[in-house]
């Protein structure tokens, strides 16, 4: 303890800390924070699995399926984005679209859509390719806060729309306990697109025309369909089906990387993307690790407030071993936390695997000062979303959902028992 705070925080701040301040480096200070963390545990706290190199080893053995499925879905989803690109959908879609702000808009609702079907990290790369077209590779750095905060809110409210609905899915929350959230992320995304679009506009107009001689490259166009479609329907199939296999093996992350060499005889992707993606994301997984290990074995008391904090909360420590902790807590209103986690990664560019996936596609974005001071909106529309829920549907906690399905189980074993002795 330094000032009754333990010294593992000490060492996640100031490793976020470094992250802000040396962008340019944020690889080397990821990995130089997990590194120095581990070591500091493993040679004085131990693990919450156990002490030394066993409880490292059994810590990575709860860890290691998130660890690679976002690998796996960051590297797939750059190669599935360039794919977009070159379909040259992104060029020609100027045509359907306002030549004003209001194209702008337009786009960032279009990612909102597709995130509520598809992963996250999927709608905002997709987004970031339709915006390096549009204007003309000149993006602004509030823009690509909105994309992130558009991808963020779409899948809020959907439990194959981002990783932490998910979680709540597989641990037994019903979908229909999340669905709120769109309450508030539509609420947010009005905020924050209007803005976002009208700094874009200010910054670099979208293109007037499109190239009529160009038409879609139908066979890119399919191979990104097949690449989503297998991870959509593996996410929903495993965690409908299986979801006792869901903790042990990656199958969302392998299901894109099958679709993706299936397709290679089609159309080569672009192979030369994943050296700087690989380095993005092992930054993500340097942070995800780090904030795994930290000592937080119970959150506040669930409340309104509580979730509102842990918004802020999930903008620098991963929003997925907040929801693990909160899942394990119960007691929460399911659809106001789904919003709080997932839309609050958006106000900082590395709060969510869709902002570090963004950020390899634009690097500039890499700067906690530039995404604060031009993505400011961001943080005003989480408030404005939370407060439209919150005053409208209010704070409705469910039960801790594992004691209702024992509190269920025990019920039907009590009447069946009451029934075979009537019956006798």
């Amino acid at each position: 303890m330094v000032a009754g705070i333990p010294l593992d925080f000490i060492l996640f701040a100031m490793t976020l800390l470094g992250v802000a301040l040396f962008h340019d480096h944020t690889l080397h200070v990821g990995l130089t924070g997990m590194v120095t963390i581990t070591l500091y545990k493993l040679l004085f706290t131990g693990f919450k699995a156990g002490e030394g190199l066993a409880g490292l080893a059994t810590h990575f053995q709860h860890e290691w399926v998130i660890l690679a499925n976002l690998l796996c879905l960051l590297m797939g989803f750059a190669l599935l984005s360039r794919h977009f690109e070159k379909s040259h959908v992104p060029v020609i879609l100027p045509r359907y679209l306002p030549s004003d702000w209001k194209g702008g808009f337009v786009l960032l609702i279009m990612v909102f859509v597709l995130s509520s079907f598809l992963d996250n990290i999927a709608a905002a790369l997709i987004g970031g390719a339709m915006a390096h077209q549009l204007f003309r590779g000149k993006v602004h750095i509030g823009y690509l806060a909105g994309i992130v905060a558009a991808s963020n809110a779409g899948g809020s409210g959907s439990v194959v729309g981002d990783t932490t609905t998910t979680m709540m899915w597989i641990d037994g929350v019903s979908p229909l306990d999340v669905v709120h959230a769109y309450v508030a992320a539509c609420t947010a995304l009005i905020v924050t697109a209007y803005i976002a679009a009208k700094q874009q506009h200010a910054y670099s107009p979208i293109i007037k025309g499109a190239r009529e001689s160009l038409k879609v490259d139908k066979s890119r166009l399919g191979i990104v369909v097949l690449i989503l479609t297998c991870a959509m329907i593996t996410n929903i199939v495993v965690n409908w089906k299986y979801k006792a296999l869901a903790d042990h093996f990656p199958f969302i992350g392998v299901a894109v990387w099958v679709a993706i060499f299936v397709s290679v005889p089609i159309r080569r992707p672009d192979w030369s993307l994943l050296p700087e993606t690989f380095k993005g994301s092992i930054f993500l997984l340097s942070l995800v690790t780090c904030a795994s290990m930290m000592p937080v074995e119970q959150l506040p008391p669930a409340s309104a407030l509580a979730a509102l904090s842990l918004g802020f909360v999930s903008a620098i420590f991963d929003n997925i071993p907040l929801t693990a902790l909160a899942l394990k807590q119960g007691g929460y209103d399911w659809g106001v936390l789904a919003y709080a986690v997932g839309f609050g990664g958006s106000m900082v560019w590395f709060g969510s695997s869709a902002g570090v996936a963004l950020s390899n596609m634009y690097p500039e974005a890499k700067s906690v000062a530039r995404w604060l001071r031009q993505g400011w909106h961001v943080a005003i529309a989480y408030v404005v979303g939370f407060a439209v829920l919150f005053f409208t549907l209010g704070w409705h906690p469910h039960d801790p959902h594992k004691t209702a399905q024992t509190t269920s189980s025990a019920k039907v074993e009590v009447t069946a028992s009451e029934a075979s002795t009537s019956t006798r």
